[in-house]
């Protein structure tokens, strides 16, 4: 196949993925917690033509002899971005937004049939009511949140007053003037960039064997749920930003119509020597 087409499709192919996130990015912008991703490229693999068999023609070469020819370029990295975004009042007393940036609450999600603890920074909670006059603590989506110990955190139904306490703990009133509370399941991010994104702002451990999870998230507990930053009655804005997105978009785009004009300019030449006589 021609050289300049293969590396023209190769990088076309890997600039829509760029365009895709892009897309993505600009599609989550007011979704709460929402963390943008960026793409990095990088060379793909080269090829060394040895076009030169007699060594002593190139005695007086002060470059590598042959030539590198290249494959196009892919994308080499997606990097997790979770810069602090800004916050909004709410008002809602099942509104809390984190106020460091790489602390995660911890929720119950089922996929593919199977229960596992994943984290988000969407703190839009709400109560759903289950069996024995009680509520649970769920997201948006109805995955139920999880306190500190993993379980989750259920509630008479006859609740009220509830209000944010230092160290992540939220604590309710009964009606007969009984206090309870329970604490928030908190998780710090050490490597955020090895976490899986899921549907739903949730984030979870990458597939089995391919890290370690202390290496990855660790839980805060006791005295370090001192340093836990946390507002009740806000909500935190995705982090992206909108006119930094749309220029990344239009060079994006520039770029997908440069190496589709290298594609063309490679099928006139073709042509031409295809009707070539001798």
């Amino acid at each position: 196949m021609n050289r300049i087409m293969l590396n023209a499709t190769n990088t076309m192919n890997q600039l829509q993925k760029q365009l895709d996130l892009i897309g993505h990015n600009v599609a989550n912008i007011d979704t709460v917690g929402y963390k943008n991703r960026s793409a990095t490229f990088q060379e793909l693999l080269v090829q060394q033509a040895n076009n030169q068999p007699m060594g002593r023609y190139e005695s007086m070469r002060q470059t590598p002899t042959g030539i590198r020819l290249s494959s196009g370029a892919g994308l080499g990295q997606t990097k997790l971005n979770l810069t602090q975004g800004s916050l909004k009042t709410t008002e809602r007393m099942l509104d809390f937004a984190l106020t460091k940036e790489d602390l995660f609450f911890t929720v119950q999600a089922t996929e593919n049939g199977q229960q596992s603890t994943q984290f988000t920074r969407n703190g839009v909670f709400y109560l759903s009511p289950i069996n024995n006059n009680e509520v649970m603590l769920v997201t948006a989506e109805g995955n139920p949140v999880l306190d500190s110990n993993d379980q989750q955190i259920i509630f008479p139904d006859d609740i009220q007053d509830i209000k944010l306490q230092p160290g992540g703990v939220i604590s309710a009133v009964r009606p007969n003037g009984e206090a309870l509370a329970s604490e928030l399941g908190i998780a710090r991010a050490i490597r955020p960039q090895m976490l899986d994104a899921k549907p739903g702002s949730l984030y979870s451990f990458p597939r089995e064997g391919l890290a370690n999870p202390d290496d990855i998230i660790e839980f805060v507990e006791g005295p370090d749920r001192t340093a836990v930053g946390m507002q009740q009655g806000m909500l935190e804005n995705s982090n992206v930003d909108l006119a930094s997105e749309l220029t990344e978009m239009t060079l994006m785009q520039r770029n997908y119509q440069f190496n589709a004009k290298s594609v063309q300019f490679a099928d006139q030449m073709m042509g031409l020597v295809n009707g070539l006589k001798a």
